[in-house]
This record gives C-alpha cells, sequence and structure tokens, in this order.
C-alpha cells in the first residue's frame, strides 16, 4: 500500500494530490492518505467518492486522520 502524506496542505490541493496520485496507480490498489482535522477530512473523502473510489477506512490517530482509498476498478 502506498502513502501520501498531506497534512499542512490546504484545500483543494490535499484532493488534487490524491486524484493525481490515484491516476498513476492500478485499479483496485489501495492508497493512505494522512489529512489534517477541519476542511480536509471533511472534503477529501467525499471528493475522493464522488470521483468512484471507495473508501476503506478512515482513523483518527495523533490530530490527524488516516483514510485508506480503493481505486476504483475500472
Amino acid at each position: 500500500m502506498e502513502e501520501l502524506d498531506l497534512r499542512g496542505v490546504i484545500c483543494p490541493y490535499n484532493f488534487v494530490k490524491t486524484k493525481l496520485k490515484l491516476d498513476t496507480m492500478n485499479p483496485g490498489a489501495l492508497l493512505s492518505v494522512l489529512l489534517d482535522e477541519g476542511d480536509p477530512i471533511k472534503n477529501v473523502p467525499k471528493s475522493i467518492q464522488n470521483e468512484g473510489h471507495h473508501i476503506q477506512s478512515q482513523d483518527l490517530l495523533e490530530g490527524y486522520y488516516r483514510i485508506v482509498i480503493q481505486k476504483e476498478d475500472s
């Protein structure tokens, strides 16, 4: 599983970087994304699901979140 650390990255750049990374991955692959509280965790998962991808998990760690995304099967 690949990981993107987007803590400190503001909206909408965190979504754009996540989308660009997913575009390089194979269908069904998993991507772990680290996001800050607030707008990033509110907006990125919703936007990723709107793109057709699946959020497998969303966990609060020590002051930030880790979401695991499964890239849509084409």
